[in-house]
């Protein structure tokens, strides 16, 4: 849409807007004082001056309890998990039951399930419920309305700010919503940007490394709530990394592969309601937590499986694990990464809650993993195998960044029945995720802050 059709639409819209208004306001009778407070509050949530720091001072909020809440219930849960390995354990040995099915089983399946459920599980089940508090207060229409006018700019259409909200519960989810975008040039731009935004099966990961950052930083001299707090900051700005690298992708898009000017849309900003917080907790546990937590069970029980076997097949003298590690090795370390951490990539494409669990059992030369006891132990088993700041900041950004997990491609191949579109889903943001990761590790290396 030109220039002048926008304006002329831009309008036509106001005029009719304006009108509605003068009929409402001329046969409806409102409380005044309710009226006027939230005119008085969306004059502060959609403001130029301040919408954007109210959005990310919510959000930093949120992932600030999140962090500090989390850490806690993790040791707790592994705790019990882990006595009931320490059962199984004793089991397969009172039966006389063969090593390797125990490996199999125990430390490789079991193990892994109990990893995802005590890391995964009580960031989720903070964050979540806040999540959809925001959502059904009333507050994400206004962000996207904040969001609209940078998504013109970028060439891209408004309503996509509305699909990336979506995206920050599920990739797929943000992909199939992508549906109310009209034109089908934006359409695909939306598809193929969507997976820059965090989603939930990498929200876990990214609060329980970013605690690993902070650790290897000020942990000692900020104190607890002061650690989570700095954390909380550090995830706001990965946020905010896939946000500008969405309008700076969709930018490329528009003027490359997807030419076209943006066309119009009309974002109307739904009246605040009192959310119903006992609807919420229950709609935000059973149908977001759970199922989130469900689908990484299911997919994480044959990973861990599979990865045991790798990490005890010896080929030449090493395991498979090993021997993978070694070829990624170099492409790894160049993006301030090292051939584990790619691998584990590779091997978490099923779903991206299970990267962390395939890492941590495939530095370990028995190809199992340590038993968790808190976040804590977790930042000193990665310490302890070589990482550094560095090696966090490009774990996160990559895991930002890199390819979309083989349920949001097949949702790309389904939306867009194309092979084509499904492919260039995987490369682009797999391209970038490449790149970034190099500029940063290199330019740190070249300033000496490694």
């Amino acid at each position: 849409m030109s220039q002048p059709a926008t304006a002329l639409a831009d309008r036509i819209v106001s005029s009719l807007y304006r009108r509605a208004e003068e009929l409402a306001t001329a046969s409806v009778t409102r409380r005044a004082r309710g009226r006027d407070m939230t005119r008085i509050i969306d004059n502060l949530l959609t403001s130029r001056l301040t919408g954007f720091p109210i959005m990310l001072l919510t959000l930093g909020a949120i992932l600030w309890v999140t962090v500090v809440g989390a850490n806690y219930p993790s040791q707790v849960i592994g705790s019990v998990l882990f006595a009931v390995e320490d059962w199984l354990t004793s089991v397969f040995t009172t039966l006389g039951w063969p090593d390797w099915l125990h490996g199999v089983l125990v430390l490789g399946m079991y193990r892994t399930l109990a990893w995802v459920v005590s890391v995964m599980l009580p960031p989720m089940a903070i964050f979540l419920p806040c999540f959809t508090l925001l959502e059904d207060l009333g507050y994400l229409p206004r962000v996207a309305f904040n969001l609209d006018a940078i998504f013109k700019a970028a060439g891209a259409c408004g309503k996509q700010s509305l699909t990336m909200s979506m995206g920050f519960g599920c990739n797929a989810a943000g992909i199939i919503a992508c549906r109310i975008i009209d034109s089908p040039r934006e359409r695909l731009i939306a598809v193929l940007t969507n997976n820059f935004i965090v989603c939930n099966g990498r929200f876990p990961t990214l609060i329980a490394v970013s605690a690993i950052l902070v650790n290897q930083l000020t942990r000692d001299s900020l104190g607890a709530s002061g650690a989570g707090a700095f954390a909380s900051l550090i995830v706001v700005g990965v946020v905010l990394v896939g946000i500008v690298m969405t309008l700076a992708v969709s930018w490329v898009l528009s003027r490359t592969l997807l030419r076209g000017a943006p066309t119009f849309v009309a974002l109307e900003l739904p009246p605040f309601r009192r959310p119903q917080v006992g609807r919420v907790l229950v709609h935000s546990m059973l149908d977001r937590t759970i199922f989130v937590l469900l689908r990484a069970m299911t997919v994480a029980a044959p990973a861990g499986a599979l990865v045991w076997v790798l990490g005890n097949t010896m080929v030449g003298g090493q395991d498979i694990v090993s021997h993978l590690a070694g070829i990624l090795g170099p492409a790894g370390r160049f993006m301030g990464l090292d051939g584990f951490i790619v691998g584990a990539f590779i091997l978490g494409l099923p779903a991206n809650e299970i990267v962390l669990p395939i890492l941590m059992m495939s530095y370990l030369t028995a190809g199992k993993m340590i038993k968790l006891d808190g976040l804590d132990a977790l930042s000193g088993t990665l310490v302890a195998h070589g990482w550094t700041s560095l090696t966090a900041l490009c774990y996160m950004l990559f895991s930002l960044l890199h390819w979309p997990c083989a349920t949001t491609l097949l949702t790309v191949w389904k939306e867009t029945n194309s092979r084509r579109w499904t492919l260039l889903a995987a490369i682009i943001p797999t391209a970038v995720a490449v790149i970034v990761c190099i500029v940063v590790a290199q330019g740190a290396r070249l300033l000496g802050l490694e």
